[in-house]
């Protein structure tokens, strides 16, 4: 993964399969509540300690689409970044993300179809090594043809 990767955008004709850009964020109580405030999703398995406690996570967690919305700055900022539209995304979230927890969002080319400016993209989070979430997105990345 590269950390502080340049912002910008990488066109298709420069897209390779195997390129990776990814970022690194420690999720804050902050973010869990201005998550909440903008999402209007209030669960207090988010927001309350003392019901959190009483759940199977035994404690807050940060919102799953918090830690996803990760990925989306990744294309939209490295790869393939400024100009790029998402046209789809899977998630299967498999671990919780706690108040605390650092995640490191990983965005991986697999398929790229340059008639159609289609690209496939594995997508990925983990906490201290541990995958959270995974997925696959598809985009359409921007050309040098269409500036």
């Amino acid at each position: 993964m590269l950390d502080n990767a340049p912002r910008g955008t990488i066109c298709i004709e420069d897209l390779e399969i195997g390129m990776i850009r990814g970022l690194r964020k420690q999720i804050t109580d902050r973010d869990i509540e201005l998550f909440a405030e903008v999402s209007t999703d209030r669960n207090p398995v988010h927001l309350d300690d003392d019901y959190a406690q009483d759940t199977i996570f035994a404690g807050r967690i940060a919102h799953g689409m918090l830690t996803a919305g990760l990925i989306s700055a990744v294309i939209g900022e490295q790869l393939p970044g400024h100009g790029t539209v998402y046209l789809g995304q899977s998630l299967k979230f498999l671990a919780p993300v706690r108040p605390g927890d650092t995640v490191e969002a990983e965005v991986e080319v697999t398929a790229i179809d340059h008639a159609k400016r289609r690209v496939t993209l594995d997508t990925r989070c983990l906490v201290a090594g541990k995958k959270v979430l995974v997925g696959e997105a598809t985009v359409l990345a921007p050309s040098r043809k269409f500036d």
